[in-house]
């Protein structure tokens, strides 16, 4: 078996983030890039079922600007095998053209499964996994927070509204990784050095033109300051009152 995992760089989860002059993008300058979280879920479970034998290797591509690198070395740092960045002109790009960039390149590929976070943290579109399998023509199972692969079958558990479902499907296919698929690890000193030698394969990405456009970012409403409605067993009245009539929670 051969597993591709699809990874991408997104601002560090503690980034204080600007939005930059024309509202349309974020101020880069100061702000550290990580690998997508949920994409971290995705590269430990192809190394764990590497590690019990059920493939031979995994592969991660990446896509974005040049700096797009560093988070591909941080999967070699974990344990990928190879790692290639499909580089784009532009710093960020619509779900849409995302998909179609990697399936181009996966379309080139030998592979049995790809893996996928559910998302990426910076946009929370949910949608390259979905895409990617109807551009490729393969299953896509999401939000999956176990699985099982034997042989060309795999089992996935999943999260549905209110409880859980676990569906079974042949390979090739795409699983989206949800938290509490695995504990990521974290990379290993030797891993760090063999990173840091790592050639990183960069391939130059055609883009076509986004079919979803940003037309303005703004910051959220601020919070209105908390409401006393009194101190002890006397205020309980009146906080039960607003809770019924204004927040309309019971």
């Amino acid at each position: 078996m051969k597993i591709i995992v699809c990874v991408k760089q997104v601002p560090d989860t503690e980034a204080n983030i600007k939005i930059g002059a024309d509202n349309k993008s974020i101020v880069e300058a100061g702000i550290k890039f990580i690998i997508n979280p949920f994409d971290e879920f995705a590269i430990e479970e192809a190394i764990k079922i590497k590690e019990a034998g059920k493939a031979e290797s995994v592969i991660a591509i990446g896509w974005g600007p040049e700096r797009s690198q560093e988070v591909l070395r941080t999967a070699v740092a974990m344990g990928v095998d190879d790692v290639v960045l499909l580089k784009t002109d532009a710093v960020s790009i619509d779900s849409y053209t995302a998909a179609k960039i990697l399936a181009a390149k996966i379309k080139t590929m030998s592979y049995d499964l790809i893996l996928t976070g559910k998302e990426t943290i910076d946009d929370g579109n949910m949608q390259i996994g979905p895409m990617l399998g109807e551009l490729l023509n393969i299953p896509c199972v999401t939000l999956v927070t176990k699985l099982d692969v034997d042989g060309a079958n795999l089992s996935a558990k999943r999260e549905i509204e209110g409880g859980y479902e676990v569906v079974e499907t042949a390979c090739p296919a795409i699983v989206t990784c949800q938290k509490g698929l695995n504990e990521p690890r974290y990379p290993s000193i030797r891993g760090v050095m063999l990173a840091k030698k790592k050639v990183v394969a960069v391939e130059p990405a055609a883009a076509e033109a986004d079919q979803i456009t940003v037309t303005t970012m703004a910051y959220p409403a601020a919070r209105s300051g908390g409401k006393v409605v009194g101190q002890g067993a006397e205020a309980v009245p009146a906080l039960v009152k607003l809770l019924h009539e204004e927040a309309r929670v019971l």
